[in-house]
C-alpha cells in the first residue's frame, strides 16, 4: 500500500495494434490524473510515447488464430512468466488489460492472487465466442469498462461488474488537412475517387489478404481506371512484406478514412473507424482453414463485423474465407464508388445510426475515474 497522495504504479498490458491505441488515450488521461503515476506494461509505439515501460512489443504478441497460438506458445508462456515476476517484485497498485483474453485473464488472475485491484478495458467478445470467460471475468476483474453499448447488460446478467464507458474511438483527433492538402502530400489526385485498403496489422492477417486486397484494387481499377487505390500499413509492419503491392503505402489511417471515397477493410477495429468516418466500406476475413473450421462451432453471432452486430442487421458486406476472393469483392466495392447510387446512400444513413449508439466522447477519462476509485478502495 503507498502513502496518502502518492502516485500509483499502473501495469497495462495490450496485445494488438488496437489495444495500443486504446492503451496509448489511457496512458494520457492516467497521466493528466496523476502526473508521476509509473506505466509498465506491454504495448506498442503508441503506449510508448505517452510514457508507459515496456516489457514487450505487440509486434511481437499480435497472433492469430487457434493454430497460431499454438505455434507460438512457448513464446507467450515465457513472456507470462515474465510479467508475473514483474507483478511480484513491483509495488503495483493497479492492473488494467485492455482486451487481448487468451494472455489477459490469466495476467488478471495472478493479480487478483496477489491482491492487486484489476480494471479490465475492452471486454473479451464472450458475446460472440467462449462465454465460459465471463465466469474468470466475474471472478478475477473488479469492473470491466466496456466499450460497446450492448455489452454491459449482457455481462451484468452473467454477475460481471460492468459498466459501458463509450467507444475510446470517439475521442480520436479529427485531421486538419483538407484533402486537397492530404492528397497532394502523398502525391494523390484530390478530384479522383480514392479506394482505402485495410489488409491487417498483423504479419499472418497481411500474408493472407494483401494479394487478394490488391487483386481486388486492380479489378477495381481496371473497371474504374481514375480510382487510386491505397494501402495502410501499420507502422510496426516490416515493409518486406508489402513486396510486390503495385498501390502507394501510407502510415496514416485516420487521414487515409477521412478522405477515401470508398473501403475494403479487413474485420477488426477498422471497421468501426470506418463507420465513425461515415466511408461506405466492404469486409473481408480469412484465417487458417483449421482455425475457421473451430471457430464456426464456437462463434454464436450471425456477423463478424462489430457496425453489423450492433445494427443488428447486414448493412455492410461481408465476405468470409472462400467468398472473399478478388472478384467478389471488386463487385460489392464498385457499386459504393458512385455518390449517387441507392446502396451507398442507405449504407451512410445506417452507418451514422450506429455512429450514434456509440455513445460520447471522453471514454479513458472515465475509465480514469473507475481506476481512482479501485485504487482508492485499496488503501
Amino acid at each position: 500500500m503507498r502513502p496518502p497522495g502518492s502516485s500509483p504504479t499502473i501495469f497495462l498490458s495490450a496485445g494488438e495494434a488496437s489495444g495500443d491505441l486504446h492503451g496509448a488515450g489511457l496512458a494520457r488521461a492516467l497521466k493528466a490524473r496523476w502526473p508521476d503515476a509509473r506505466l509498465l506494461g506491454l504495448g506498442g509505439d503508441r503506449m510508448k510515447a505517452e510514457g508507459v515501460e515496456l516489457l514487450a512489443h505487440v509486434s511481437e504478441l499480435a497472433i492469430m488464430g487457434l493454430v497460431e497460438v499454438v505455434r507460438h506458445l512457448p513464446f507467450l508462456l515465457a513472456l507470462r512468466r515474465r510479467v508475473f515476476a514483474v507483478l511480484a517484485a513491483e509495488r503495483v497498485d493497479l492492473v488494467i488489460p485492455i482486451d487481448y483474453p487468451g494472455f489477459n485473464l490469466r495476467l488478471a488472475r495472478r493479480a487478483r492472487e496477489r491482491g492487486v485491484p484489476v480494471l479490465y478495458y475492452v471486454a473479451p467478445q464472450v458475446w460472440a465466442w467462449h462465454e465460459s470467460r465471463t465466469r474468470a471475468l466475474s471472478q478475477d476483474a473488479d469492473m470491466v469498462a466496456v466499450i460497446l453499448p450492448f455489452e454491459e447488460a449482457f455481462l451484468r446478467e452473467r454477475g460481471v461488474s460492468a459498466q459501458f464507458v463509450g467507444h475510446p474511438l470517439l475521442d480520436a483527433p479529427s485531421t486538419a488537412e483538407s484533402r486537397t492538402e492530404w492528397a497532394a502530400r502523398l502525391g494523390l489526385r484530390a478530384e479522383q475517387p480514392i479506394l482505402a485498403v485495410f489488409p491487417g496489422s498483423r504479419p499472418q492477417e497481411i500474408g493472407r489478404l494483401l494479394q487478394i486486397f490488391s487483386g481486388a484494387a486492380a479489378q477495381v481499377h481496371a473497371a474504374r481506371p481514375d480510382v487510386q487505390p491505397v494501402i495502410a500499413a501499420a507502422p510496426h509492419l516490416n515493409p518486406d512484406l508489402f513486396t510486390g503491392t503495385p498501390w502507394p503505402r501510407i502510415n496514416d489511417a485516420q487521414g487515409l478514412l477521412h478522405h477515401a471515397d470508398v473501403a475494403l477493410v479487413k474485420s477488426g477495429t477498422t471497421t468501426l473507424e470506418a463507420t465513425l468516418a461515415g466511408i461506405p466500406f466492404v469486409v473481408a476475413y480469412r484465417v487458417n482453414p483449421l482455425s475457421y473450421y473451430i471457430a464456426r462451432r464456437l462463434v454464436r453471432v450471425p456477423f463478424i463485423t462489430l457496425t453489423n452486430l450492433i445494427a443488428e442487421r447486414e448493412i455492410v458486406p461481408e465476405l468470409v474465407q472462400d467468398k472473399a476472393t478478388p472478384d467478389a469483392l471488386a463487385a460489392a466495392l464498385l457499386p459504393l464508388l458512385n455518390r449517387d447510387s441507392p446502396d451507398r446512400q442507405a449504407m451512410v444513413r445506417n452507418l451514422a445510426e450506429v455512429r450514434a449508439q456509440l455513445g460520447q466522447p471522453g471514454a479513458a477519462e472515465r475509465v480514469v475515474e473507475l481506476a481512482a476509485s479501485l485504487i482508492q478502495s485499496r488503501k
